[in-house]
């Protein structure tokens, strides 16, 4: 039983992101990206159930979401000791 929806996402009541009107976990499609480097496309190909509408609304806000907590966050512990030993720019 979802709790909360977002676009074509919901949350179910334990907090477990699922794709509208699909048995596929967002984890599973976002790992399959990770793991395989598969572009929308190929992740469609693979999971067809999944419509190419479903995919671009979530990695839309998720790369919003990603800017955005990016822009609040403070540099990192490690970040800062690389930059000071002039690995990272």
């Amino acid at each position: 039983m979802p709790v909360s929806t977002t676009g074509h996402i919901q949350l179910d009541d334990r907090g477990v992101a699922w794709i509208d009107d699909t048995n596929t976990k967002v984890i599973e499609v976002a790992l399959d990206m990770i793991a395989h480097g598969w572009s929308p496309e190929e992740i469609h190909f693979q999971h067809p159930h999944l419509s190419l509408a479903q995919m671009d609304a979530q990695i839309q806000r998720d790369v919003g979401n990603v800017e955005r907590l990016r822009n609040q966050a403070s540099e990192s512990p490690i970040r800062k000791r690389l930059r000071e030993m002039g690995k990272l720019t």
